[in-house]
């Protein structure tokens, strides 16, 4: 497939910094015979666009020293006529059982690509078989890599020194070191958030130093990023310094089995619920100390669901200190049959994290026909828009009053509900594999 480009005017000129722009475009966007006719278009004045074809992305471009006339863009396309695209997937993160977030991710969207892959043939690299793969069309093509230690940077990258593709997708943004070094190959990765420089705290060091590397290493070697939300975009400009035009937003969809007829009998008579993975980020300890400070005359109970991750062992002493062991539920890791029952029983999901780069069970919850109590800070109120209570995380008071009137307000649950339902319409698997395949086509 190949990628075209045409200019597009304006009236000042940036001298300075125009060669390291064409460099970088030849690095990231076009081959260079592109980059050279273009350069030879400017320094001409050949009349523009330089090609006609609808543009699909504009990024904006200094102005040539001694160009005749002056350029304000570059916009590049993809050749909708060009031959199909070999594309890698490292689906590594399917091995895992218990799923959260980044593999939950990579699942439904493998599982909308399968469903509508295009013309392209895709390789699908792994370092042992998942059990539960989506159904795959004869152009994808499983690849075993075998390997346990440091399997991306060792063992993928083998495998792609042995045969490249065209374009390497990381859904999970751990780029293999040796992608620079493929000349032919373009990397394309998703970058799911920034909560270990937003929270420090609530990381370890060796979290906070691995993923400070890793994610600046992607930002630094992927050819385009994909980020999951506007909030993650901007803070990848924020506190990495990238440039805000090799970023593209794409939001997740929220699967079809979520929906409010799930909705079953549940051991808890009247149940808020929250969903996460135990650490410090979840802000799981405010939450409790919230819903302990509820009025004592309601008997609604609180299900904390998650496996236990960095810390999360005291919350059941502080459970068992407030004395309400009666009150407020730890299960555990729960499997998806179970997670579809509880999202839509609950008389309310919150969600009190002090950092997310999307906050996916906040759009599963409405789903699943059930109000959202959550966190404004970071993408949650992004995703939540005006369906959803919001309270200040820090805010142990803020927390307790959302809760208190979710609990005691029948009328605003229904006005959350219909318009979560409603809200979730527009954010599908299929809408992000599009626009994901898109950004691959537009790579190669």
């Amino acid at each position: 497939m190949t990628n075209m480009c045409c200019i597009v005017g304006r009236d000042t000129a940036d001298v300075e910094g125009q060669r390291t722009v064409f460099r970088d475009l030849e690095r990231r966007f076009v081959t260079t015979q592109c980059v050279e006719e273009l350069h030879n278009a400017v320094l001409c004045g050949m009349d523009y666009p330089y090609y006609t074809r609808d543009a699909c992305k504009t990024y904006p471009l200094p102005l040539v020293a001694d160009a005749p006339k002056p350029i304000a863009a570059v916009v590049f396309y993809t050749d909708a006529k060009g031959d199909a695209v070999r594309i890698g997937i490292d689906i590594s993160r399917l091995a895992t059982r218990q799923r959260t977030g980044t593999e939950r991710y990579t699942w439904e969207l493998l599982a909308a690509l399968a469903a509508d892959p295009g013309p392209h043939t895709y390789m699908l690299y792994t370092r042992e078989l998942p059990v539960d793969l989506p159904t795959l069309p004869p152009q994808m093509e499983v690849r075993v890599v075998p390997g346990r230690r440091l399997w991306t940077h060792i063992h993928l990258a083998a495998e792609l020194f042995r045969d490249c593709p065209d374009v390497l997708f990381v859904p999970s943004h751990v780029v293999p070191w040796n992608t620079p070094f493929l000349r032919h190959l373009q990397v394309v990765t998703t970058v799911h958030d920034l909560g270990f420089l937003a929270f420090p705290a609530a990381h370890t060091t060796f979290q906070n130093i691995y993923l400070r590397l890793s994610t600046r290493w992607a930002a630094w070697a992927a050819h385009r990023i994909i980020a999951i939300s506007d909030a993650t975009a901007r803070d990848l400009v924020r506190y990495t310094g990238m440039d805000s035009h090799l970023i593209t937003v794409i939001a997740h969809g929220v699967a079809p089995v979520f929906a409010p007829t799930h909705a079953t009998a549940q051991p808890y008579h009247r149940f808020f619920l929250t969903v996460g993975t135990l650490q410090p980020r979840k802000n799981l300890q405010r939450l409790i100390e919230a819903f302990i400070r509820m009025p004592q005359n309601h008997d609604t109970q609180l299900v904390i669901a998650g496996k236990v991750g960095w810390l999360g062992e005291p919350l059941q002493a502080l459970i068992e200190a407030a004395g309400a062991r009666n009150r407020i539920h730890l299960v555990g890791f729960v499997p998806d049959a179970t997670l579809y029952g509880l999202l839509a029983s609950a008389r309310a999901f919150v969600f009190p994290s002090l950092y997310e780069g999307f906050g996916m069970p906040v759009l599963e919850a409405m789903a699943s026909g059930t109000a959202v109590v959550c966190a404004n800070t970071s993408a949650l109120p992004e995703v939540a828009g005006d369906a959803a209570v919001l309270f200040d995380p820090l805010s142990v008071e803020s927390m307790c009053t959302a809760l208190t009137r979710v609990d005691n307000d029948d009328a605003l649950v229904a006005m959350c509900v219909e318009r979560g339902l409603e809200r979730v319409q527009h954010y599908t698997w299929a809408r992000c594999a599009a626009q994901t395949r898109a950004v691959l086509e537009g790579s190669a």
